[in-house]
């Protein structure tokens, strides 16, 4: 995963390096320049970036402005290209910061530097490294750890645990590494985040070859990762865990696991880490006669490509991001596409969706210094921190249940215009899909105007009719039609708010952790529960994203606080750790209070990000850098140690 530059390119054009420029994206590579030529003040030279415009393509910039800030960076590239080339100086915060300021729009705090010195690192240097080892705190104590799932995050947390030195076995149901991105497998499937900040921080790519990656590309990622890691060879493929018990007496965690044969074991752990997430077990509505359906009938998770949907009539149940990725290659295939949808999506224009790196913008990912690192911080920043402010709710702001604030009504506006513009032509299409809900109470799906040209289609049918039943041949609506199909295909999400499920967790003195819950998952930091020492959670309540970033970045931080929690169990000599009641409340109640005051804890509109309660048990409602200054160091005051 190591970048993968040259180091000599002199006999670059300025022809050539003028294309490259006019295919870059210019905030990141004026950014890059002002790093590589030690020049903070080169960027803003007569070019400044609006904080409302960020999310637009080139900043929000004017064509004469992007002209402008395309002579300029030509400029410093022949310059470089001339002098050779010349090593860049390693990222320092007094060199950063105008830097930020200038991206951001507004004064780079000392923390936000400091982040971003991790995110920018010095390749291939990890900076999120644990900078301790188990043998040379405790030499006499050999600590053995189970990490439950081997998608993104258990990959992560065993290259941790294996990085200090700690024994660690990962347990998966599946045969292979990947998680979600071995699971889902359905035509179109990818990413929705931008790719350059869905990876590792320490394990970037330079080569990407889309701005959103596919499903197959991911997975080579992640397969790549557990080799070159040397975690691989720890995963116990195909073995199930059923339950987990905590040993009072002991203080460790017995592992019950149950293989593909149906043969169980059990061992000893002196913690668990589970990293199964929330998105791991598909959700079938609850229809009366689901499963009187004579025909096909699969989920979107469990895509049977046995199934040719060639000339057959296709029923599609959903119309969430997975169903607006596969609903349009369905209809290039079936005779007829039928799409039932319950609520519309808000869509984020995204011309790029679906594109490829342009040459140009390839060649200065792979070979200018901290390009493809400034690069990942302006997506982080667009995509993540710059736009939470326009879903906070304000309490004076009556947007008659449309908006929840004057920037959520302009950002609905936006999102209406990009709508209108797409479904224009068809008024009786524009109807059913404007939503009549504030922007971010649902997860808003990024679209490049396939969506609009595969409902126009004429085989391709919206139905806005709730469904009364599912019958052998098809369908029953609500008014009395009904519709036959060959097959029926749920785009129907995922059972997010049911943590850890069918998992049996067992605590201190016999506490089930469901039981504990009473479906109503919280953790502290989303990573501990009291009455569960030594057990952690990645992925877990209240560490989703809606509109801020990716998850990574989250996993990330929750890796490092699970690392410093061990590391505190070991330099205390201590058997377990095991988070206080009152710090645990205390926390969940201002994650209550947050996310009522954000978007999707203010709306009624129904939604994955609640749980049967209504509670948003998925959701952080702060910044990503709230979440990092939480998850830096812990607060030996905030547990007990038995």
């Amino acid at each position: 995963m190591a970048p993968r530059r040259e180091s000599e390119h002199s006999n670059v054009s300025d022809a050539r390096l003028a294309k490259m420029v006019a295919e870059s994206d210019l905030p990141s590579l004026l950014a890059a320049l002002a790093h590589v030529c030690s020049a903070p003040d080169l960027p803003g030279t007569g070019l400044l970036l609006d904080q409302a415009k960020h999310h637009e393509p080139q900043g929000g910039w004017t064509l004469d402005q992007q002209s402008h800030a395309r002579a300029i960076a030509l400029g410093a590239l022949i310059e470089l290209r001339d002098a050779g080339w010349p090593a860049a100086q390693k990222p320092t915060a007094d060199g950063v910061r105008p830097i930020m300021t200038w991206m951001m729009s507004r004064e780079a705090s000392d923390d936000y530097v400091e982040l971003l010195l991790e995110e920018l690192g010095d390749p291939p240097a990890d900076l999120r490294a644990p900078s301790w080892s188990a043998a040379d705190i405790a030499a006499d104590r050999g600590l053995r750890v189970a990490v439950i799932g081997a998608g993104m995050s258990g990959l992560l947390a065993a290259h941790r645990l294996r990085q200090a030195g700690i024994d660690v076995v990962v347990f998966d149901k599946n045969a292979d590494v990947g998680g979600t991105w071995l699971q889902n497998t359905y035509p179109g499937c990818r990413v929705d985040v931008a790719s350059h900040l869905y990876c590792y921080s320490f394990a970037q790519r330079d080569d990407w070859p889309q701005h959103f990656s596919t499903q197959p590309e991911l997975l080579d990622y992640f397969r790549e990762f557990a080799a070159d890691s040397g975690v691989l060879p720890l995963v116990h493929f195909s073995t199930s865990v059923a339950a987990v018990a905590f040993d009072d007496q002991s203080a460790t965690w017995d592992v019950h696991t149950v293989d593909a044969l149906g043969h169980e074991a059990t061992e000893r752990f002196d913690a668990v880490i589970n990293a199964t997430g929330q998105l791991n077990r598909p959700k079938l509505p609850d229809i009366a006669g689901r499963d009187s359906f004579a025909g096909p009938a699969f989920h979107s998770a469990e895509w049977d490509h046995g199934v040719d949907l060639v000339g057959k009539r296709v029923a599609v149940i959903g119309t969430g991001a997975s169903a607006a990725q596969f609903i349009p290659i369905a209809a290039e295939q079936a005779d007829q596409v039928f799409v039932l949808q319950r609520t519309p999506n808000w869509l984020a224009p995204t011309l790029d969706y679906h594109s490829d790196f342009p040459t140009g913008q390839r060649w200065l990912l792979n070979h200018l210094p901290y390009y493809s690192q400034w690069y990942r911080f302006w997506l982080f920043w667009r995509y993540a921190e710059g736009i939470l402010p326009s879903v906070k709710v304000d309490p004076a702001w009556d947007g008659q249940g449309h908006s929840v604030s004057e920037a959520n009504e302009l950002l609905r506006m936006q999102l209406g215009m990009y709508l209108g513009l797409c479904f224009g032509d068809r008024p009786d299409l524009l109807a059913k899909v404007m939503p009549d809900y504030p922007p971010a109470a649902k997860r808003i799906v990024r679209d490049n105007g396939v969506w609009a040209t595969t409902l126009k289609r004429d085989n391709v049918h919206l139905i806005t009719e709730p469904i009364a039943a599912i019958q052998p041949t098809g369908l029953r609506m609500v008014d009395g039609s009904e519709l036959d199909v060959d097959v029926i295909i749920y785009g129907t999400g995922f059972q997010a708010s049911h943590f850890l499920t069918p998992m049996k967790v067992t605590g201190r003195h016999g506490v089930d952790l469901h039981e504990q819950w009473d479906g109503n998952a919280r953790a502290y930091l989303g990573i501990v529960v009291p009455n569960f020492p030594n057990f952690f959670l990645l992925y877990g309540p209240n560490t989703n994203i809606v509109v801020n970033g990716s998850i990574i970045y989250f996993s990330e931080c929750e890796v490092h606080y699970m690392m410093q929690c061990l590391h505190h169990v070991l330099t205390t000599k201590a058997r377990a750790i095991d988070c206080r009641p009152a710090v645990h409340d205390a926390y969940n109640e201002r994650i209550d209070e947050g996310n009522r005051l954000m978007a999707w804890g203010a709306s009624g509109v129904n939604s994955w990000y609640k749980s049967d309660s209504g509670r948003v048990a998925q959701n952080w409602p702060f910044s990503l850098l709230e979440f990092w200054q939480q998850t830096r160091e812990l607060d030996s005051a905030d547990y007990e140690l038995l």
